[in-house]
């Protein structure tokens, strides 16, 4: 009968469950900010962190101007809202049944697919001059997260595989 050793060093595990906690706590943030985005659009209509000054008018005068204006950029963001919380609820998940588990390909889907949202949403936000803090500030937060958390849950997978190896060769 064999026996198998199963890795236990506490630097390891404790980083790839750090790393897998901190991930999850990122897919939480755009889960909360699509809510708070789709609240305001119903209740404030303009975006977190922007005043009527950075969009050309307040919710009344945009109605005004064109009512299918409005409902159009009422529109957008509840479909952005939408896609921001559906990404959300992927990160979790692969953060909570594929990172923790120590599959590589849940670490860089869970880490990409953010990125990749940020990278291509971003720039406007500061050619079109609304890139405030407030309105921008909470997404680096959670990409800040989001990087830390990959970082440690790679470190612990890496570790991992190293202890694996040397209990093959025990």
């Amino acid at each position: 009968m064999s026996t198998y050793a199963t890795p236990t060093s506490p630097a390891s595990t404790s980083s790839a469950r750090l790393g897998a906690n901190l991930v999850t706590l990122a897919g939480i943030g755009l889960v909360g900010y699509g809510v708070v985005f789709l609240i305001r659009n119903f209740t404030g209509f303009i975006e977190l962190g922007l005043t009527p000054a950075h969009v050309g008018g307040t919710p009344e005068q945009i109605r005004a101007f064109s009512p299918h204006l409005y409902n159009y950029i009422s529109h957008l963001h509840v479909a952005v809202a939408a896609l921001m919380i559906a990404l959300g609820v992927a990160v979790i998940a692969l953060a909570w049944r594929g990172i923790r588990t120590g599959q590589r390909w849940a670490l860089w889907t869970a880490f990409l697919a953010p990125v990749i949202g940020v990278a291509v949403a971003l720039p406007p936000h500061y050619v079109y001059g609304i890139a405030t803090m407030g309105h921008v500030g909470p997404i680096y937060l959670d990409v800040a997260i989001l990087i830390v958390g990959t970082v440690l849950a790679r470190r612990g997978m890496v570790l991992n595989e190293l202890d694996e190896a040397h209990v093959r060769r025990l």
